[in-house]
């Protein structure tokens, strides 16, 4: 078992750490100025654009599409982590970032070659953004197969009929094209009765209603979250995803990777908060001595590196198994990392905004938005009590 990095690894490594030195980390000051100052806070940010064409030149690049970039899971998995240090900035420069890789694969692994083509080719090339449009106000949405948005055979056409919530990627003015999860055949057995299909934002019919803000951030980097109503939206058959009834293979084969993506950003976000807070320990004062020579304080920094380390091993064992067993081998491992990685995040950032003391909960430090962020993963992509039940079910069959 080697635990190495392989060369190319390596290299891509090296000029991302780069990257984020140079060039991340000055620009988020320059992002949360430009947001500020902006007549829309939905607008694009010119940073942004600056960081991509960097990016771009250097080869940082669509990383984490295996076909574009040649890269395994394993090989990703320390690059996703990086940028996770910098989540509302580095993975869109590199153009990495959720819903579009999640987009993008369901595209590469579904799509006919004329969607690839009007949709994919785009999305690659960073010239628009997409939205995902699954999750609804009015149903338990945890359990995929309680979606009611409708999907109804017309002629040639399709008629799309429902609202949406936290269809992430919607707000952006870039955004071009929504993937839309609705009921094709509410008779058929429950797993097939979705469908996906490919909605064009500027199709008649569509009412983006308000912006979703998480734990009061809005989430302006990405595009944001939006409410979204679907009234009589018409769009040609040829839109429809792999089929009628493939929609909910769709979106578990669109989760894996994504779960596991969001996984390895999370690594980064929790090193980043360690590294925050031994700094501010190191360099205050209270009743006399430094923060850091408290023994609380050890411990938490202690417990913090050995839950780090724990939660790496997992994410790379799974993203190892991705790449020679496929997502369905992985299945286990993917529910693990899943519950894992985002409680173990949330209380390294808890410790660090701890230490930071009313710091921590300011602007002046990214550790209260980077905890918004990782809370809000304990139920995106499935909350972590219905991964307890299925990852339960599946030991319990070994002995059943």
């Amino acid at each position: 078992m080697d635990f190495a990095y392989d060369a190319k690894t390596e290299e891509l490594r090296s000029k991302l750490l780069a990257f984020m030195d140079s060039h991340v980390y000055p620009a988020e000051a320059v992002l949360e100025q430009q947001l500020h100052d902006a007549a829309d806070p939905w607008e694009r940010q010119p940073i942004l654009e600056e960081l991509k064409t960097e990016a771009r030149r250097l080869g940082l690049w669509n990383l984490f599409h295996p076909e574009h970039s040649g890269l395994t899971n394993l090989q990703y998995a320390p690059l996703a982590e990086i940028t996770g240090r910098s989540p509302h900035l580095a993975p869109e420069a590199l153009n990495c970032a959720a819903p579009d890789t999640g987009n993008m694969e369901v595209l590469t692994m579904f799509g006919t070659d004329d969607q690839k083509k009007q949709w994919l080719q785009p999305l690659l090339d960073g010239e628009i953004r997409s939205a995902f449009c699954m999750t609804e106000p009015d149903v338990a949405s945890s359990d995929a197969t309680n979606i009611a948005t409708r999907i109804e055979r017309d002629g040639d056409d399709y008629v799309i009929n429902g609202r949406k919530w936290w269809s992430s990627g919607a707000m952006n003015p870039n955004c071009a094209i929504f993937i839309v999860m609705g009921k094709t055949d509410p008779d058929a057995d429950r797993h097939r009765q979705q469908s996906q299909i490919l909605v064009p934002r500027d199709t008649p019919g569509i009412t983006v209603k308000r912006a979703m803000h998480v734990f009061g951030y809005g989430d302006h980097a990405h595009g944001g979250h939006a409410e979204i109503v679907f009234e009589n939206v018409r769009v040609p058959a040829s839109n429809l995803i792999a089929g009628e009834g493939e929609g909910f293979a769709i979106a578990q084969a669109r989760l894996g990777p994504g779960r596991i993506h969001h996984c390895m950003r999370l690594i980064g976000m929790a090193e980043r908060a360690l590294e925050l807070m031994c700094r501010r320990v190191s360099s205050r004062v209270a009743f006399g001595k430094p923060i850091a020579t408290q023994g609380v304080v050890h411990e938490w920094i202690a417990e913090a590196r050995v839950r780090i380390e724990q939660a790496r091993l997992l994410v790379l064992k799974t993203a190892w198994l991705m790449d020679t067993v496929g997502n369905k081998g992985a299945h286990t491992e993917i529910q693990a990392i899943k519950i894992a990685t985002p409680l173990m995040t949330e209380w390294v950032l808890d410790k660090a905004i701890q230490a930071h003391g009313g710091a921590g909960v300011s602007q002046d430090f990214p550790l209260a938005e980077l905890w918004a962020a990782t809370r809000t993963l304990r139920i995106a992509d499935g909350p972590d009590e219905v991964h307890r039940m299925s990852l339960a079910k599946r030991e319990l069959k070994k002995y059943l």
